[in-house]
């Protein structure tokens, strides 16, 4: 009798220790409550705070008026000559450097008009490319060659 006692003991002592090894535990962080050693359990509430909707007004309306208003600066007609037409750069990339380029007649533009308003769009496309963490290639972009036809310059054709 004595080995079965001490046997029921242990099995009494086993399922207690079962048990409460079982039983339901409160969760430190969530209140959820989770089994030790239960595949299934409750997920712990999303505290997270939800994302702020971006309500910074689109910054690309204003980009394209500034270009369009340094395009309207720069003059193309009234050169004489192929050495009076220049060109300036235009805007800003993400990886840095002008976008394009402008050509327009330096003896007809008002060129520090020009160069403050294409200065004014590298500013504002920096900014913008900054806050939203705009990317592009990083190849260099040259200027391209001029030439004039008529008394209008142009950009020349690339190429040999």
């Amino acid at each position: 009798m004595t080995g079965t006692r001490r046997f029921g003991g242990l099995l009494a002592g086993a399922m207690l220790a079962a048990a409460l090894a079982c039983s339901a535990q409160k969760g430190k962080d969530d209140g959820s409550t989770r089994s030790v050693g239960s595949v299934i359990s409750r997920t712990p509430r999303d505290t997270t705070t939800p994302t702020p909707r971006d309500t910074t007004p689109d910054a690309r309306p204003a980009l394209a008026k500034l270009e369009q208003e340094a395009r309207a600066i720069a003059k193309r007609d009234g050169c004489a000559t192929t050495s009076a037409c220049r060109t300036a750069p235009v805007g800003w990339r993400g990886c840095g450097g002008p976008r394009t380029y402008v050509v327009y007649c330096a003896a007809t533009t008002d060129t520090v008009a020009l160069f403050r308003k294409l200065k004014a769009l590298e500013d504002a496309e920096r900014d913008y490319n900054a806050k939203s963490g705009m990317m592009s290639t990083c190849e260099l972009r040259m200027p391209p060659g001029v030439r004039l036809e008529g008394r209008s310059c142009r950009e020349a054709p690339a190429g040999p």
